[in-house]
């Protein structure tokens, strides 16, 4: 793998290279990948984190008369998948992502959810590799522009779509489990969110909470709330 163009868009020369595939590597990847060592998953739990880290720091820095509640909806913001996969996308990593049956370039959600999935484990291999600082200056590079971003501090769609359902309908949305696909490690959840006296929305995620949080803003999306692109 050529990964000096990666490592240029990442700020950071590695050290130990393999920890740079590893991360770039989706478990389809020469016909399947049953070893989760060799693909980016366990990556990708600890970037999670530490981009959590990172930002919830900046933003301390940042708005120092904000309280917990608005902190919270800017982390929640910043850290999302689609945020990720947006930052992704926009630097060019969809085009090094090593696998054999999605093509990540394309405008899918599939697609968006392993450009997040890599992005979050290149954190980590940074971070493996080299320590805090050069996960930290990737993370201040592209997440910085994103923290002043009109919806920023908005809640989160179940937040939000509680709030307008009992401001307008005076009803409370649930949430139910209609599928579940995939293998035990890289599971993908289907929710129906329903509230009386609208049709039901679903929508999938790779957890029962990115699911929810889908299906709410569809219904959100849907019905006028927020536009498609929030």
């Amino acid at each position: 793998m050529a990964s000096r163009p990666v490592e240029t868009t990442l700020g950071h020369r590695f050290a130990d290279t393999g920890l740079l595939q590893r991360a770039l590597t989706h478990a389809s990847y020469g016909g399947g990948q049953s070893d989760t060592t060799q693909t980016y998953q366990r990556l990708e739990f600890l970037g999670d984190r530490v981009l959590a880290l990172v930002i919830a720091d900046a933003l301390t820095q940042r708005f120092p008369n904000a309280d917990e509640g608005e902190l919270a909806r800017r982390l929640n913001h910043l850290v999302r998948a689609e945020t990720c996969a947006a930052i992704a996308k926009r630097i060019g990593l969809d085009r090094h992502v090593r696998t054999d049956d999605l093509d990540v370039t394309k405008p899918t959600r599939a697609a968006r959810a392993v450009l997040a999935d890599v992005c979050e484990a290149l954190i980590a291999a940074m971070y493996l590799d080299g320590g805090i600082d050069p996960a930290r200056r990737f993370i201040l590079t592209h997440w910085r522009p994103v923290m002043d971003e009109e919806g920023a501090n908005r809640r989160d769609p179940k937040t939000a779509l509680q709030e307008w359902a009992h401001a307008r309908r005076k009803a409370t949305p649930t949430y139910g489990e209609v599928g579940r696909e995939g293998p035990d490690h890289a599971p993908v959840f289907k929710i129906k969110v329903m509230i009386e006296g609208l049709e039901p929305m679903e929508a999938a995620g790779k957890s029962k909470r990115d699911a929810q949080q889908a299906a709410a803003k569809a219904m959100l999306v849907r019905e006028g709330v927020w536009k498609d692109d929030e």
